[in-house]
């Protein structure tokens, strides 16, 4: 329901904004390497037997593409 109030919400947005699908199965890797290919910062996952939960939380996985230009900004 959630995911498709969204989808709701921005269909009257701009191009390039969009929800996307939901994938299951062993793709991490390739999905991975698609994300590096693209030159994207990286990826985020959360663990499908968990619910949504807004904010940072522990299952939430990030995995960031290290040759990405925003890993090399100083802090």
């Amino acid at each position: 329901m959630r995911k498709a109030n969204l989808e709701r919400l921005l269909a009257r947005r701009p191009e390039g904004v969009f929800v996307n699908p939901f994938e299951r199965g062993e793709l991490g890797p390739d999905l991975f390497r698609a994300t590096c290919k693209m030159r994207l910062e990286g990826l985020v996952s959360k663990r499908r037997d968990r619910p949504y939960q807004a904010g940072r939380s522990k299952h939430w996985l990030k995995v960031k593409n290290r040759k990405h230009p925003a890993m090399e900004r100083d802090l």
